[in-house]
């Protein structure tokens, strides 16, 4: 008996089926001619190849040629074939309704980026895809502007190109810190970077340079960005370090509050996956701390000085490469780890601080806790034990509670943090301004320091409501006495205006990224 073919479905971008083709024959010609006529590759056309691998690759061969995103349905082992054929998803069988359904989604906001061709393309795409198609080592990062499509029918699109060319030059800006880097703009909101970086440092720039307001008109717009990033594996070509990138950009679109997701390997199920690596991460040294300075900002007597550090930990992934501290935790969450990587970051940045040479033997260092950290009990002592074991000096630590979930027990906290105090620890509240970080924990909990987020400090410039807000924030600040920080500092003219209006102290590239201890050294004395 002659086997069934493969079941092909060609979907409006809505994710709808246009129609369900149950006949091959008939259905691979007139997917091809509905792809033919769609000259935006708007199409998805869904392959269910389950039981039939040899004629759906053929099917995915001829029809990949048309621009339009391709889901195969397969086993799971079939990935880097359907790949290779030019399939630009993939979903491993089993599948169920309402997987197929997500990955339809996911297909629907797929950039179209998988079947350019250099000659096709403008000459900053042509480059980028050339480095691309170089089988260099490497990151791929999409990004997408928030928010555009609302801005675009608000004020039309005149304002709306000339948006798009400023975040254009904000992208390149950000980018040009990076060697051997290439922008591109792509379909729409959407651009392709790509080059030889580290991704986690890279969406940082990216990000902090989008989440400024944006001049449209006589007003300013608040639009922000999504970055889906692909580390390029071994075997992987241009088509499919695309294809990842662009699936990874497509989850964090459907996400609720993330703003960045790195592609997985194919196959790969992503944090449940990482959850099993971190068991042996902690004992593979794969965890790494970089430290990132934090500046005084000077008078005219006296100029900008480095007076301390915060710890950042990166998570070295033996398959992924460098992993920012949001995936690293969210692994560690799934792996029920959390609180014992916290446990294992602080110790390892103390340690890490206690040795520092003579160079930075001034520097004050700044660890996060999350709000179930100090709802543990015992964890000022478990904190205070750890200092003394490190050698590190109380008075040279600050503890910042990170913004990543509500205080319920203010009472409770109030007395943790007073207990560290009480042993020369300061505190400090992070991320000010927004998320749970509130008022009422300045009125509630014993602290020093409050540190503006980097959204707000971004507002200062071209915003007279964002340094209205800034300063509002520094002046209740000064009436309790509290040191001020502002975070993801990068232009002169932020540190400028922030001086102006008395803050003390800023954070960001500006300065430096995250360091490890080689580069600290160099530029402290650099800066002497």
């Amino acid at each position: 008996m002659p086997t069934a073919p493969p079941r092909v479905i060609v979907a409006a971008l809505a994710g709808v089926p246009a129609f369900d083709l149950p006949s091959w024959p008939d259905a691979q010609a007139k997917a091809v001619d509905a792809i033919a006529a769609d000259g935006s590759g708007g199409a998805i056309v869904l392959v269910d190849a389950r039981g039939r691998r040899a004629e759906a690759l053929a099917a995915v061969r001829q029809l990949a040629s048309g621009g339009s995103a391709i889901l195969a349905i397969a086993a799971r082992g079939d990935a880097r074939a359907f790949d290779a054929a030019g399939a630009t998803h993939f979903l491993a069988d089993p599948a169920d309704v309402a997987e197929i359904d997500d990955a339809l989604r996911f297909a629907a906001r797929w950039p179209g980026t998988a079947n350019r061709r250099v000659g096709d393309a403008s000459p900053d795409e042509a480059a980028a895809l050339a480095w691309v198609e170089a089988n260099r080592p490497g990151h791929v990062i999409l990004v997408a502007l928030s928010r555009f499509d609302i801005v675009n029918a608000a004020y039309g699109r005149p304002a709306g190109d000339a948006l798009l060319e400023v975040a254009e030059r904000r992208i390149r800006t950000a980018a040009a810190a990076f060697a051997r880097s290439h922008v591109a703009r792509l379909d729409g909101a959407t651009f392709l970077v790509a080059g030889d970086f580290v991704g986690e440092q890279a969406t940082a720039r990216l990000g902090d340079a989008l989440a400024r307001p944006f001049p449209v008109g006589d007003a300013m717009a608040v639009l922000g960005a999504r970055f889906g990033v692909a580390v390029r594996e071994a075997g992987d070509d241009g088509a499919s370090l695309l294809r990842r990138a662009g699936e990874a950009l497509a989850a964090v679109q459907l996400s609720d509050g993330a703003t960045v997701r790195v592609a997985d390997p194919d196959g790969a199920a992503p944090i449940a996956t990482l959850a099993v690596d971190l068991h042996r991460a902690i004992e593979r040294d794969e965890i790494a701390i970089l430290f990132q300075p934090q500046v005084r900002i000077g008078t005219n007597d006296c100029g900008d000085r480095i007076t301390g550090v915060e710890a950042l930990a990166r998570w070295d992934h033996s398959l992924l490469g460098p992993l920012g501290a949001d995936l690293l935790f969210a692994a560690a969450d799934r792996a029920d780890l959390g609180l014992a990587l916290s446990d294992h970051i602080q110790a390892l940045a103390l340690t890490r601080a206690a040795a520092w040479p003579t160079a930075l033997a001034h520097l004050d260092l700044s660890l996060n806790v999350t709000a179930a950290d100090i709802a543990r009990a015992g964890f000022a002592d478990a904190v205070l034990a750890r200092v003394a074991a490190s050698g590190f000096a109380p008075a040279r630590l600050t503890i910042e509670i990170t913004e990543t979930a509500l205080i319920t027990d203010l009472a409770a906290a109030a007395e943790t943090l007073a207990t560290l105090r009480a042993a020369g620890v300061r505190v400090a509240i992070d991320d000010f301004g927004t998320g749970y970080a509130s008022f009422a924990y300045l009125k509630a909990l014993p602290l020093d320091r409050l540190k503006i987020d980097k959204s707000l400090a971004h507002d200062i410039v071209g915003s007279p409501r964002g340094r209205a807000v800034v300063r509002g924030i520094i002046a209740v600040a000064d009436a309790l006495g509290l040191a001020v920080v502002a975070e993801g500092v990068e232009t002169q003219a932020e540190r400028d205006l922030l001086a102006n209006e008395r803050c003390g102290h800023y954070q960001g590239f500006l300065c430096a990224g995250p360091l490890d201890d080689a580069a600290l050294i160099d530029l402290v004395e650099n800066r002497r």
